[in-house]
């Protein structure tokens, strides 16, 4: 992979006017403002004219109001924010809604981000447990076209890697209105071992909210370890993650046209979340071979008023979605060189196995964040493996071929944790176990026309698998 650094100039003139209303005009009162961009050379690399890599240079002159944005380097990937700092993004990628990640995989040093059969949506993707300081660089891929990539790839994919080292330590101190305070610090030593890296992040912030204070408090933590071993890189790393907020969520026009509230007020003010994420992580890694196991805790309790007291006009409509769940799983792959009838030809093989216990997903009525029933509770069992092979055949100095196929298996076990729900539904028969596979195929055709330019013809199948609970519901 090579990387080409471009710089631009832009030359304005400007034109000063004294409050007096004399003009000041002079040949030398030119503001320069000089532009830097990065690009990263792919021809010879890339599968499809969709995929690309963000370093930390593009990353660190980014401005970045949530961790999320920092998908918005991957061109036509747009991030908002809908209820609460603390909640995982929406996305839309080419203008389409992924809302918050079911067809886009998101991966970060071998671990996936995206959470199945989640308490608040499949594919669900908070992304901020990550310290944007921290990552190396991002590689993205658009579309269904690439073995590697399994679940929740429809629209394509994006694996985050952190940094090992660096060359000088960062402590940074951002303040800003509404009582924005944000301490990010990371630093890395070399030893006899090998390198040790650390990063922090704080971060508390109220908003501007008329009625609401956030009450924003997030904790990072990264350490890292990395060494030789064998003749690869063995990377060993512990990430934590604990947030709380509060959150200012949609309101009716019609509260703010009649003066009820105001357009920054708030119906129900004790919405928002906490949420906790920690994980370990081995990665191990040389020429030909790459494997990695992964180690996931996380909680989430979210409330939210969507209707409020619409259906309940006495206690309000409040919910409380929450997901408790460890995630274990690993990959391992292996690229083999070899010639065709003298054509150069490569081919990678790989495996993939994830299993989500989850002690409970469930959806609860509340009161000011008091639970007053229960309308779903379950626990699951949910584990997937996917093997993969891709084949890149070079016939001629210009024209490559890559194809590949993908396999994956699901097994879900579901079982009830409540009898009756506040309804009066009984919900012990939603129980029970299933399974399902999927075959998928990709293929790509690349002419080089030079060292700059290549031409593209890509088409491949993508999925995302669907809540582990509709496999099994019955009532």
């Amino acid at each position: 992979m090579s990387v080409k650094k471009l710089s631009y100039s832009l030359v304005t003139s400007s034109v000063l006017l004294a409050l007096s209303g004399e003009a000041l005009a002079h040949g030398n009162n030119h503001e320069r403002i000089s532009v830097v961009g990065r690009e990263v050379n792919l021809v010879g690399e890339a599968i499809s004219a969709s995929q690309g890599y963000i370093g930390q240079a593009e990353i660190a002159i980014r401005p970045m109001l949530r961790t999320g944005e920092v998908l918005e380097l991957v061109p036509g990937m747009v991030v908002s924010q809908h209820s609460g700092t603390g909640k995982a993004n929406q996305y839309f990628l080419r203008g389409f809604n992924l809302d918050h990640g079911s067809d886009f995989s998101t991966m970060i040093d071998g671990m996936p981000i995206n959470n199945r059969t989640h308490g608040h949506g499949q594919g669900y993707t908070d992304l901020n447990f990550i310290i944007p300081e921290a990552i190396a660089g991002v590689s993205y891929k658009k579309g269904a076209y690439y073995a590697q990539v399994g679940d929740f790839s429809g629209a394509g994919s994006a694996h985050m890697s952190t940094m090992n080292k660096v060359d000088h330590g960062l402590v940074s101190l951002s303040l800003g209105e509404d009582n924005y305070q944000r301490l990010a610090a990371l630093d890395s030593i070399s030893t006899e071992s090998g390198e040790w890296f650390v990063a922090f992040e704080g971060n508390k912030y109220d908003g501007p909210w008329t009625d609401v204070d956030e009450d924003l408090s997030k904790t990072n933590l990264i350490i890292k370890h990395s060494q030789k071993v064998a003749d690869g890189q063995l990377t060993l790393s512990f990430m934590g993650y604990d947030n709380s907020w509060n959150s200012a969520d949609q309101i009716p026009q019609r509260a703010v046209k009649s003066g009820l509230i105001d357009e920054l007020g708030s119906i129900d003010k004790t919405v928002g979340g906490e949420s906790s994420r920690y994980s370990v992580n081995a990665q191990w890694q040389n020429e030909v071979w790459t494997a990695s196991a992964y180690a996931i805790s996380y909680d989430m309790q979210l409330w939210s008023n969507f209707t409020y007291f619409l259906d309940d006009p006495v206690n309000g409509d409040q919910f409380e979605q929450v997901d408790d769940r460890m995630i274990y799983g690993g990959q391992v792959s292996y690229q083999q060189f070899t010639e065709l009838n003298g054509m150069p030809m490569t081919n990678l093989f790989g495996a993939q196995v994830r299993v989500d216990d989850i002690d409970e997903v469930g959806l609860h009525s509340s009161t000011a964040r008091v639970r007053t029933g229960t309308v779903k509770s379950d626990a699951v069992e949910q584990s997937s493996i996917g093997i993969y092979w891709e084949n890149q055949l070079a016939l001629s100095d210009e024209l490559r071929t890559v194809f590949g196929l993908r396999y994956d298996r699901y097994d879900f076990d579901v079982r009830s944790l409540i009898d009756v729900n506040k309804h009066g539904v009984i919900l012990t028969p939603n129980g029970g176990s299933a399974n399902d596979d999927k075959v998928s195929a990709k293929a790509s055709v690349i002419y080089t026309l030079n060292d700059e330019w290549e031409t593209y013809a890509s088409i491949g199948q993508g999925f995302h698998s669907n809540d582990a609970r509709g496999t099994t519901i019955t009532v």
